[in-house]
């Protein structure tokens, strides 16, 4: 046997084995599923599996896509589609990124519960976020600098919101990038001139409310009809039809209990 060729098959062993001891389901990606959601789907599950332990890290979809690539994960959580370049890289070392949506989202507008804003339009969204209008007296609110706070560059909802809200522009350059939807809620929370956006999960943080858009407010018969304009799908990515752990828990997410707790978690069913 050639060196590569024994070197690559004692590295898929060893990966095998990392895998297989104990029922352990390793889970990476998405901080708007992996905060909270998949967390709880996860505790369920072992109530009724009680072998298998979870290591789950929500860093970002890309994050999460990646490691199912690398085979460092069983399981990707991703808030958007995998990208051409990833599905590329992915078949480059034999991987095939499959899919499976496994609940919907939207993606709230949020502002410091104290700022006097009504609503704002599609298009103003676009122009503060883009940094075309930097003061609130321009939207309607008090005089103030507009603080705009976003999800950092590996994260889904970073490039979701851009494609959904903004036209795939820039953000301003003076937008501050967060970890996660936790920590833009936060930071509005204690600032009057905040801007950012969350999923449906962090729409009760402490010190914000919800802007509507175009007379629209995020909730889940908005987004399951298609009427808030910022609805998306979220996603389990697997190499291939999931199989073991990884399909336990693909099928338990998307059975009648998993899906009452996407619903009670603040997300909306697929079903």
């Amino acid at each position: 046997m050639k060196p590569s060729i024994l070197f690559t098959a004692v590295a898929a062993l060893a990966l095998s084995s990392s895998f297989a001891h104990a029922g352990k389901l390793v889970i990476k990606g998405s901080d708007t599923l992996g905060a909270k959601l998949v967390p709880q789907l996860a505790e369920a599950f072992k109530s009724v599996n009680p072998d298998t332990s979870f290591e789950i890290a929500a860093e970002g979809s890309t994050t999460g896509i990646s490691a199912v690539i690398d085979g460092t994960a069983q399981v990707g959580m991703s808030s958007r589609q995998a990208k051409a370049t990833e599905v590329s890289a992915a078949t480059a070392k034999g991987v095939d990124l499959k899919p499976a949506t496994v609940a919907y989202d939207g993606l709230a507008i949020i502002v410091h519960s104290e700022n006097p804003l009504k609503s704002l339009t599609k298009k103003q969204v676009e122009q503060i976020f883009a940094g075309d209008i930097t003061d609130w007296s321009a939207v309607g609110g008090k005089p103030g600098a507009i603080s705009i706070y976003t999800r950092n560059t590996s994260s889904g909802t970073y490039s979701d919101f851009k494609e959904l809200a903004m036209k795939k522009r820039d953000y301003a350059r003076s937008s501050q990038k967060m970890a996660g939807n936790e920590q833009i809620a936060a930071e509005v929370g204690k600032n009057i001139n905040g801007i950012g956006y969350v999923g449906l999960a962090y729409l009760k943080a402490e010190g914000v409310q919800v802007v509507p858009v175009d007379g629209a407010l995020p909730s889940p018969e908005s987004v399951r009809s298609g009427a808030y304009p910022y609805s998306r799908p979220t996603f389990y990515y697997t190499n291939g039809e999931p199989q073991g752990e990884a399909k336990a828990f693909v099928d338990f997410t998307l059975s009648p209990k998993g899906q009452a707790i996407v619903g009670q978690v603040g997300f909306v069913g697929v079903k």
